[in-house]
């Protein structure tokens, strides 16, 4: 293939892989971010597998830039994946005051805050 096939493989790569995203909800957005790293974690380790058998330097070079973005995608992965379980998780309750803490017994929050 030349390069302007392959330049045009890209874009519409590009273009298609923006619109799916896109229209997915956030609901389905955590499951498949989960599935994308599982799939990352398959090119990392291909990649280690390429740096491991390179005989020529360039292909060592390559296979070593494809281990360091593959594991920055793996990461980042997952920090996201976090970010968004954290999201779905209700909120921890408030943890209730002790007595005597703040207000005398009897007095609530109201009477006090009046008396100010």
């Amino acid at each position: 293939m030349d390069g302007i096939s392959l330049l045009t493989i890209t874009v519409l790569a590009v273009f298609v892989g923006f619109e799916v995203v896109s229209k997915v909800s956030s609901t389905l957005h955590t499951p498949l971010m989960s599935g994308a790293n599982a799939i990352h974690g398959i090119i990392l380790v291909g990649a280690i597998i390429v740096a491991g058998q390179a005989t020529h330097p360039w292909v060592l070079a390559v296979a070593l830039l494809a281990v360091v973005l593959a594991t920055a995608n793996l990461v980042g992965g997952f920090v996201v994946t976090d970010r968004m379980l954290e999201m779905f998780r209700g909120r921890k309750p408030d943890k209730p005051a002790k007595p005597g803490a703040g207000a005398t017994q009897g007095e609530t929050k109201e009477n006090t805050e009046a008396t100010r």
